[in-house]
C-alpha cells in the first residue's frame, strides 16, 4: 500500500487515521465532477437564501456566503481555481474555498443539507440545463431534414425493404421518416425533463432535517416544478439519468440508422448522394479515397452509448437504500452519454443541410429495380383481375422482362395479361 496522506479537513468526522493516498485517489470525483460547478454554486446559493429566510443564517451572513460563490465561480471561469483532489469532488473543493475566502461564515453553508441531496441536486440541475441545449440542437435538425424534404418532394429514389428495391419514393418523403424518428425522440426527451426536474435538496443525508427548512422555496428559486417527496429516494434516486441515458440510446440507434443509409449512398456502388468533404476525410495511402467517417463514428458511437445505459442499470440494480458510494460511478457515464449525443448532434446539424442527392442516379435505381411493380398489379386489380392473379401476372412480367434485358415500363399491357393468364 501507499503512504498515507493528508485527509480532507471536511470530512474528517471519527476517523483517528490518515487517509491511503491509493484510497484518496480511487475515490476522488473531482477530476470529472468539477464540470457542474455552475450548478453546484447555483444550488449553494438558493441553500444560502433559504438559510436566511428561515433565521438560520443573518442577512449578513447570507451575503458574504453569496459574494464568496460568485467570486469563487468567476475564479472557476478564468482558470485560476485550484482544484484538489484530497478534497474529493467539487463540492468539498468549492466549500473549503469558500472558508478561505470569508472565515468561519463559510462552514455554516452546508447547515441543514449532505452531500447526498446536493450532488443530487447538482445532478438534475446540470441534467436539465444539457436537456434545454440538446432539444435546441434537436429542433435544429428537425427544421434541417424539413427544408433538405421540401427541396427534394419530386426528387425520385427506390425505396427499400430487405435492402432490396421495393417501390418508388421521393427523397423528400424519405427525410420526413428520419424527421418522425427524431420528433419522437425529442418528445421523450421532453417527457424525461419532467421527471428530471424535481429538488431533492431537504432530504439531507436520508431523513430530512431538524432545521426548518423551506424546500418549496429553492425549488421555485432553482426553478423545479416541485419536490422529491421521499427522502431516502430524494438522495439515492438515479431513475432520471437512466431514463435520459435510455432516450440518449434510441435517439443515438435512429442516427445510427440514418448514417447506414449515407454511408451506402456515399458508396460508389449507390452513389445516390454526395457529401461534403468537409465531413468526410481522405486516405493515407489511396489518393482517391474518401472516407465517410462522420456517419461512420457516429454509427459506432451508438454502441457507445448504449453500453452507458446498461452500465448505469448494472449500477442500481443491487443497491440498498438510501445513498451508497456506487453512485459516485453514475457521473462518467451520464456526462459522457451527454457528450455524445450532443456531439452527434453538432455533427448532423452541419451534415444533412449540405446533402447533395443525385438525382438521376436515385431515378435510374427506382427503374432497374422494378419498383413500380405494384402499381402495375394494383392496375391490373382496377382493371377487374382478382390481386392474387395480378400478383401472379406481374411476377411473370417482372421475370420475363429479366429475362429479355427491359425494364417494365419497356413490356406491353397486353403482354402483362397473357402471361398472369397462361397464355
Amino acid at each position: 500500500m501507499s503512504e498515507a496522506s493528508d485527509r480532507n479537513p471536511l470530512v474528517v468526522g471519527v476517523l483517528q487515521e490518515a487517509t491511503d493516498d491509493f484510497v484518496v485517489a480511487f475515490t476522488s470525483s473531482v477530476g470529472f465532477d468539477q464540470r457542474m460547478y455552475r450548478q453546484d454554486i447555483r444550488g449553494s446559493i438558493a441553500h444560502a437564501n433559504m438559510l436566511g429566510r428561515v433565521g438560520v443564517l443573518t442577512d449578513e451572513e447570507v451575503q458574504r456566503i453569496v459574494s464568496g460563490l460568485q467570486t469563487i465561480h468567476k475564479e472557476i471561469d478564468e482558470g485560476k481555481f485550484q482544484w484538489s483532489e484530497t478534497l474529493e469532488d467539487v463540492h468539498m473543493n468549492i466549500e473549503s474555498r469558500l472558508t478561505a475566502l470569508i472565515g468561519d461564515t463559510g462552514k455554516k453553508l452546508h447547515t441543514g443539507r449532505s452531500r447526498n441531496d446536493q450532488v443530487a441536486t447538482d445532478i438534475r440541475l446540470y441534467l436539465r440545463d444539457e436537456l434545454d441545449a440538446i432539444e435546441e440542437s434537436m429542433t435544429q435538425l428537425l427544421t434541417g431534414l424539413v427544408n433538405l424534404a421540401e427541396k427534394h418532394t419530386h426528387s425520385i429514389m427506390p425505396g427499400y425493404t430487405h435492402l432490396q428495391p421495393a417501390q418508388p419514393v421521393t427523397f423528400g418523403h424519405h427525410m420526413l421518416a428520419w424527421f418522425e424518428m427524431l420528433y419522437r425522440d425529442r418528445a421523450r426527451l421532453r417527457d424525461c425533463r419532467v421527471r428530471v426536474n424535481q429538488l431533492p435538496l431537504g432530504a439531507a443525508a436520508l431523513a430530512g432535517s431538524t432545521f426548518p427548512l423551506d424546500r418549496e422555496s429553492v425549488a421555485d428559486e432553482l426553478g423545479f416544478d416541485g419536490v422529491c417527496e421521499n427522502s431516502l429516494d430524494a438522495v439515492s434516486d438515479r431513475d432520471f439519468a437512466i431514463e435520459f441515458t435510455a432516450v440518449a440510446s434510441l435517439t443515438m440507434t435512429h442516427f445510427s440508422r440514418w448514417c447506414e443509409e449515407l454511408v451506402l449512398w456515399a458508396s460508389q456502388q449507390f452513389n445516390f448522394v454526395n457529401l461534403p468533404d468537409r465531413f468526410c476525410t481522405g486516405s493515407s495511402i489511396m489518393p482517391q479515397k474518401k472516407n465517410p467517417d462522420v456517419p461512420e463514428l457516429i454509427r459506432g458511437k451508438t454502441g457507445r452509448v448504449n453500453g452507458h445505459l446498461v452500465s448505469l442499470l448494472t449500477l442500481m440494480k443491487s443497491q440498498p437504500l438510501a445513498y451508497n458510494k456506487d453512485n459516485q460511478e453514475d457521473k462518467e457515464p451520464l456526462f459522457d452519454a451527454i457528450d455524445t449525443l450532443k456531439g452527434s448532434l453538432t455533427a448532423l446539424n452541419g451534415l444533412i443541410p449540405s446533402i447533395e442527392p443525385n438525382r438521376e442516379n436515385m431515378a435510374a435505381a427506382a427503374i432497374n429495380g422494378f419498383t413500380t411493380a405494384t402499381d402495375l398489379a394494383d392496375y391490373l386489380v382496377k382493371r377487374g383481375l382478382p390481386f392474387r392473379d395480378a400478383h401472379h401476372a406481374v411476377g411473370a412480367a417482372v421475370s420475363h422482362a429479366v429475362d429479355a434485358g427491359k425494364h417494365l415500363h419497356e413490356l406491353s399491357l397486353d403482354h402483362g395479361h397473357r402471361r398472369g393468364r397462361g397464355k
